[in-house]
């Protein structure tokens, strides 16, 4: 009888064991999950609007519903890439054809607009291609989330430089007098015509 307590000891330690590695596996499971998708396509934040230009905005709606869609790209996994690749095309388009902030309207924004338009057109064709594949997915992605960077870089440039430009400008008709409340500096009431003396050597 002694010596079935020690078997019994046994079998409960391993059954306690086994218990506990599933646990052990159930939180690893859980730990996994909370982990980053790898399939996600991860993009750095690009150019964002300087205040003055953000301001000039505010009114160009069809500006601020591609603002809004292209941010969730820099964050986004394959399948909703492609999902919202035919929403996007169609917002760049209303935002290309909308184009009414009169210094907005030069030739290399207008490009930079088409190239954009052109590049989600391409993401939308290859939502109907089955053999796709993710490289190629997020190769585009990245392409859209570099040129709207581009894009919103020279808006920025064009109102940093307008910014400039009305710092700078002075009513030239005016003449500008400014007044010297300073007394002359000595060196000014010095006789520049002074010879300068040998020194005699000892």
């Amino acid at each position: 009888m002694k010596s079935i307590y020690p078997f019994l000891l046994i079998i409960l330690l391993l059954n306690f064991s086994c218990n506990r590695n599933k646990e052990t596996a159930l939180v690893s499971e859980k730990a996994d999950s909370l982990k980053i998708d790898v399939n996600r396509i991860e993009n750095k934040i690009g150019e964002t609007l300087i205040p003055e230009a953000k301001t000039a905005m505010d009114n160009w709606k069809e500006y601020r519903d591609v603002d809004e869609l292209i941010l969730k790209y820099y964050s986004i996994t394959n399948l909703e890439a492609l999902s919202n690749a035919q929403e996007l095309a169609e917002l760049v388009m209303r935002l290309k054809d909308s184009l009414r902030v009169e210094k907005l309207q030069k030739a290399n924004i207008i490009a930079r607009i088409n190239v954009l338009h052109n590049e989600t057109l391409r993401l939308a064709d290859m939502a109907n291609i089955p053999s796709i594949s993710k490289a190629e997915v997020k190769d585009e992605v990245s392409n859209i989330v570099s040129i709207y960077s581009a894009i919103n870089s020279k808006i920025n440039t064009i109102y940093q430089a307008e910014t400039l430009q009305n710092a700078l400008e002075v009513d030239t008709e005016t003449p500008i007098e400014l007044k010297e409340n300073v007394p002359a500096p000595v060196y000014r009431n010095m006789d520049r015509n002074r010879t300068f003396e040998k020194v005699k050597k000892n």
